[in-house]
Order: C-alpha cells, then sequence, then structure tokens
C-alpha cells in the first residue's frame, strides 16, 4: 500500500477515534444536565406548592374588601 494512503488512513482513524471520544463526552454532559434539570423542575414544583399553601393560609375574604376610606 502506498505510504501517503497508509498515512491518510490513520489521520482518518485518529479523527474519527477523537471525534468518538467527543460524542461519548459530550452524551456524558447531555445526561448531567438532564438530570440537573430534572432536580431542579422537582424542587420548582416544591417552592410552587409551598408558595400556594402559604398564600391561601394568610388570605382570607376579608381582605378582598377595600379599605374604609374608598
Amino acid at each position: 500500500m502506498d505510504p501517503a494512503l497508509q498515512q491518510r488512513l490513520a489521520d482518518l482513524e485518529s479523527r474519527l477515534a477523537h471525534h468518538e471520544r467527543m460524542a461519548e463526552d459530550m452524551s456524558e454532559v447531555i445526561i448531567a444536565q438532564g438530570k440537573t434539570i430534572d432536580r431542579l423542575t422537582l424542587q420548582i414544583q416544591r417552592l410552587r406548592d409551598r408558595l400556594e399553601t402559604a398564600e391561601y393560609a394568610i388570605l382570607s375574604p376579608e381582605d378582598d374588601r377595600p379599605p374604609p376610606h374608598y
């Protein structure tokens, strides 16, 4: 086989290995980000539920009436 062709093939194999490793690394990052997003979404939902509960505990029908000076 021609030495230039062998070198070109070796270069392509090296580049392919590099791209495969990059794809694996990016996949790991995407998985980690997905887990973080899921965790943060759950935290937001819990905070929203707590805030809603606190709002209902504070509000009463009298709060909807305008002040006496109106």
